[in-house]
């Protein structure tokens, strides 16, 4: 598809005797460049990923997240008919809580976004933090196409249990009955 995406990540305080906060995704959006306009100023980046501070009160804070691309795989057809073919299709966002020395204080960055089941249960299967948000309507559209086009599911051939094949009746057995 070769779609830029952007993040939006919240850090929000709650009341818990074991945690003070939690860090929740709250959107993610096609980046038509419309981020490059922004006046904040950027915190810091990782490889790609660049980080904005977008707001910092007693309610929280909120990061944007610049810097994703959206890549589509064949051999993901069917992670991404099992997505859309779901009640709630969405985005799946892979992120890890990072030490930041420029900032002195550790913050949730996403690291991968994606539309297959599939690549985020195995993700979630390696013990990554995997969350999910709605997708919106013009990329669940694209996504039914590229499915359509792309996704053949596999034809299930019933295999016997070995307890039903019976005993192995070769050539020599048969043989000996009629002697």
């Amino acid at each position: 598809m070769g779609i830029q995406l952007a993040v939006v990540m919240r850090h929000q305080p709650i009341e818990n005797p074991w945690i003070t906060h939690q860090w929740i995704l709250e959107e993610v959006s096609v980046d038509l460049g419309q981020f490059t306009a922004f006046t904040i100023q950027e915190a810091f980046s990782l490889d790609r990923i660049r980080a904005y501070r977008l707001s910092d009160n007693l309610q929280g804070s909120r990061w944007l997240f610049t810097g994703f691309d959206l890549d589509v795989y064949v051999d993901e057809a069917e992670g991404y008919f099992l997505n859309t073919s779901s009640e709630k299709p969405c985005w799946f966002v892979m992120w890890r809580i990072e030490e930041i020395p420029s900032l002195e204080e550790a913050i949730a960055v996403p690291h991968r976004v994606m539309l297959s089941y599939n690549e985020a249960a195995r993700l979630l299967d390696g013990g990554e933090q995997v969350d999910q948000v709605s997708l919106d309507l013009l990329i669940l559209e694209s996504l039914q196409q590229f499915v359509a086009e792309n996704y053949r599911p596999e034809v299930k051939k019933r295999h016997r249990p070995e307890s039903f094949k019976g005993a192995d009746r070769g050539v020599d057995r048969k043989a000996s009955r009629n002697e």
